[in-house]
């Protein structure tokens, strides 16, 4: 059975999901959610997350949701094919794992906000809240000011080569360079830099033609 992505071609998780198999250079079939109609909140959606929230994936009999956990299935089950996202030695991945975390944990609140201000809600006809902006902008600079000191040392965030823990940050990353928040990324040297390269791979292209149809 194929895989199958269902989700929102504007969802940053589901972007995320897509930049993965990308990676992997895994065929996938899309399905879309309509989140307008509340399609994600009612069956047969929630068999897939219970928590109404997009993507959805499926690879023969299983069913995934939360799209982190969906990109570590897809990186270790498919280490054979594609860009390798996450290291085999294990402090390696120790430090990956760290990284991987700190995206979630610190980056992930203050980039959606702003993502969901700046770029989506005009995207539907919404009205940002400016100052939901004001309030966030510098809550991403004091992660951003880590980042710097972090990119000074490695090339990227989880060691010297793309993995996982630079991919997860990318849906959020391109909605915002195209906003006031990208200054907040051209100030730091390192930031900027890393953001250039990893923007730039082939498989998240693949994922901003796909939104852009």
């Amino acid at each position: 059975m194929a895989i199958k992505v269902h989700g929102a071609l504007l969802s940053t998780a589901t972007m995320r999901v897509f930049a993965c198999l990308n990676e992997k250079e895994l065929d996938f079939e899309f399905v879309p959610v309509n989140l307008g109609t509340g399609e994600h909140k009612k069956e047969p959606f929630l068999s897939f997350n219970p928590f109404g929230q997009v993507p959805g994936f499926e690879d023969g009999d299983l069913k995934l949701f939360e799209s982190r956990a969906i990109t570590q299935y897809i990186a270790r089950t498919y280490a054979d094919k594609g860009t390798p996202l996450v290291y085999e030695d294990r402090k390696k991945m120790a430090i990956l794992s760290v990284w991987m975390e700190v995206e979630a944990q610190k980056f992930e609140t203050p980039a959606s906000k702003l993502s969901w201000e700046l770029c989506i809600k005009p995207a539907i006809g919404m009205v940002t809240d400016d100052a939901v902006v004001e309030e966030q902008e510098p809550e991403l600079a004091k992660v951003l000011d880590v980042y710097e000191a972090r990119l000074a040392k490695s090339k990227y965030l989880g060691g010297d080569t793309f993995t996982l823990a630079d991919l997860h940050h990318l849906p959020n990353i391109n909605y915002l360079m195209g906003t006031r928040v990208k200054a907040v990324y051209d100030s730091r040297p390192h930031v900027s830099a890393w953001c250039a390269d990893i923007l730039a791979r082939p498989a998240w292209k693949k994922v901003v033609a796909m939104r852009n149809q």
